[in-house]
């Protein structure tokens, strides 16, 4: 089983395996978004800075933008897994990782924050 205290990093990958992502730690933070779209993709998102991180597989991914078109949020081709977004913005550094790839046990010691973008009063 892996444990956050026994690895130099972490992978996370689409179900098929197409696309992977290898991250330098286990998430300290994740978020729970319950806007719209974030909503629909069912995702947790971990935040890294774009240089920490190693896509492999992007040849496999199709994007999507939506609203202020800020993102394009990466899925992949064969399985549909959200796995990421990156910012448009070449100013920006922060990527936003979908911690649902991850095995679960890498999970356990990350504090969930709650962001209520939806504006439904559900989170406080």
């Amino acid at each position: 089983m892996l444990s956050a205290q026994n690895v130099d990093y972490v992978e996370a990958s689409c179900h098929c395996g197409a696309v992977t992502l290898r991250l330098p730690h286990p998430p300290m933070r994740v978020r729970h978004c319950n806007c719209s779209l974030c909503r629909r993709y069912g995702t947790l998102w971990a935040y890294y800075t774009l240089d920490s991180i190693d896509v492999s597989g992007s040849e496999s991914t199709e994007t999507y933008a939506w609203g202020d078109k800020n993102v394009d949020f990466y899925r992949c081709r064969t399985c549909g897994c959200v796995t990421h977004w990156l910012p448009r913005n070449t100013n920006r550094d922060t990527v936003g990782v979908n911690a649902r790839l991850l095995e679960p046990a890498l999970l356990e010691a990350a504090d969930v924050e709650y962001r209520d973008a939806a504006g439904t009063g559900l989170f406080h």
